[in-house]
């Protein structure tokens, strides 16, 4: 017997925009204030686990073909980058750099370093969180 959810996956549809736009501001704001790539990427997995209950394994792997592994193996491969990229300009492993530029919608804009590594981490953080639950989820049977 199929259970009806409607109000769950209606609810969820609100749910998982306000859990991204949150995700992605806690990953935005790590380098200055309390979050980062670990947090965000806690609260970003946390979306897309209410996908998969609201909407079953099935739909949502249709509709958002996704390896999750895949994910989490660019996210460390990226954030380890960052690190090996300051060996590159000569200087001590993971160091910090930043610079500000123009852009054309904000404005003078600082860009650092920090964060493609906080990206990587956040990459790495929803890719294990995702497939554990995939895996956990999976029926023997």
């Amino acid at each position: 017997m199929k259970i009806n959810d409607v109000i769950l996956r209606n609810v969820a549809k609100i749910g998982v925009f306000i859990i991204l736009t949150f995700g992605v501001y806690l990953f935005l704001s790590g380098h200055n204030t309390p979050g980062g790539g670990f947090i965000g990427g806690l609260v970003l997995a946390s979306a897309f686990v209410l996908l998969y209950l609201s909407n079953g394994i099935e739909k949502v792997h249709n509709s958002l073909p996704l390896d999750f592994k895949l994910v989490a193996a660019v996210g460390v491969l990226l954030a380890t980058a960052t690190g090996f990229g300051s060996l590159i300009f000569g200087v001590p492993f993971m160091s910090q750099s930043f610079a500000y530029f123009d852009l054309p919608i904000f404005g003078k804009t600082e860009l650092t370093t920090v964060t493609i590594f906080e990206a990587g981490v956040a990459l790495t953080v929803v890719g294990v969180l995702v497939t554990i639950i995939l895996s956990i989820s999976e029926d023997d049977s």
